[in-house]
């Protein structure tokens, strides 16, 4: 079936929740996919920070196979090992002590919002429950989670949203302080924001941030669903502030296409989730773990870490270089491979004539280009964006 028959059926059967490109993949490797027409993409999104193995991993397909012919589903009522082995390394490679797992990054960032408010009431005062995050968050699509985000475009029609949240800008400590009453129980925030305009907050706010929590007693939330998994280059993204958050929540490249969600704690905090507090039907299914158990050890194994270093390096330095030869270009920001580059003017347009040159990129917050390619991605490829962009830049530039 070609692409304008299957797009048709999409749109007479699929809820209209995306403006959907006209495209059709049939199938990946590594850092390319190919439409059902056979026409080749380079993938600088990677599924949105998800396949950050480069699609079809061999590793990743060997431990679904090999998995789906031994278990696919057990119910939360039994054990089973390699959920067993996965909260085992991923306690053991982080901050953590206890691990809940689930199956998305909404759903994530819904049993820390949970955990937090529940013990907070039953440690610190009942009166605890406000959460604090940050303008032009994202949290997620649930009501928790949208309301939890701090950018009103994302609340528009599901009002009235959820009592106890409020928002202060990112990147200010002081602002931090001042929103903070004897009723807030936490701060939530992304180390790094993905949606909000790749936007890095200094190594002094976070650190800041983490002693005004112990000052005041408050737990820190990190959503690493974006930066997660290697993403910026190191395992996760606290580790860039010499801190360590309370929670955290991880989801998209854990199981590099899987669907799986993590959230992250110590002992300490995990004691407020006792049975029938919090629960998933899917969480830790046998597949999506050892698919996840296979992203970690092949990050380990095929040192993925050091190539995302050295390329996003590389990427950076290139993306700077033209921003020196175009003055609609502000900026250029990120850490690893979670790259943002700032217009002057909607960068929609753009990133449709990188797809007609068979590159893909994506582009948040309106006029910031975001680059989120596999780890695995190499420097030649680096150079084929690179000499796309600036073709298009000197058109738009004449």
């Amino acid at each position: 079936m070609l692409t304008k028959e299957l797009i048709e059926q999409s749109s007479k059967y699929l809820c209209f929740t995306y403006n959907r490109y006209p495209i059709v993949f049939s199938k990946g490797k590594g850092c390319k996919l190919w439409d059902v027409d056979g026409k080749e993409y380079l993938d600088f999104v990677a599924g949105l920070a998800v396949v950050n193995l480069g699609h079809c991993h061999p590793s990743v397909v060997r431990a679904i196979k090999e998995q789906a012919e031994k278990l696919i589903h057990v119910s939360n009522y039994y054990h089973n090992e390699p959920m067993i082995e996965l909260a085992r390394l991923l306690c053991e490679n982080s901050f953590a002590e206890k691990v809940f797992f689930c199956n998305s990054g909404a759903e994530a960032n819904e049993a820390a919002i949970k955990l937090a408010r529940k013990y907070a009431k039953e440690n610190l005062g009942k009166e605890k429950f406000e959460i604090i995050t940050m303008l032009k968050s994202f949290h997620g699509r649930t009501m928790a989670t949208i309301t939890a985000t701090g950018q009103e475009r994302f609340h528009k029609g599901f009002e009235p949203l959820l009592e106890g949240f409020k928002y202060v800008p990112f990147n200010d400590l002081e602002a931090l302080r001042r929103a903070i009453t004897e009723k807030t129980c936490a701060i939530m925030m992304e180390p790094i924001q993905g949606e909000g305009g790749v936007n890095v907050p200094s190594k002094e706010y976070i650190q800041g941030l983490r002693r005004l929590c112990d000052e005041k007693g408050l737990l820190l939330i990190f959503d690493e669903v974006q930066t997660g998994i290697g993403r910026t280059g190191k395992l996760f993204a606290y580790e860039y502030f010499g801190i360590e958050p309370d929670i955290m929540t991880l989801a998209k490249g854990l199981a590099n296409g899987i669907p799986i969600g993590a959230m992250l704690t110590k002992d300490k905090f995990a004691s407020a989730f006792v049975p029938g507090a919090h629960a998933s039907t899917f969480g830790g299914n046998p597949l999506a773990t050892a698919a996840a158990l296979a992203v970690l050890h092949t990050i380990k194994k095929e040192d993925i870490l050091r190539n995302c270093n050295i390329v996003s390096g590389y990427l950076i330095n290139r993306l700077k270089e033209l921003m020196k030869g175009f003055d609609f270009i502000k900026d250029v920001r990120g850490i690893g491979l979670l790259i943002g580059m700032e217009l002057t003017f909607d960068a929609g347009d753009i990133v449709k004539k990188c797809m007609d040159r068979g590159i893909l990129i994506n582009y948040t917050n309106g006029n910031v280009l975001r680059f989120i390619p596999p780890l695995i991605v190499m420097e030649d490829e680096v150079d084929v964006l690179i000499t796309a962009l600036e073709e298009i830049f000197l058109g738009i530039a004449k």
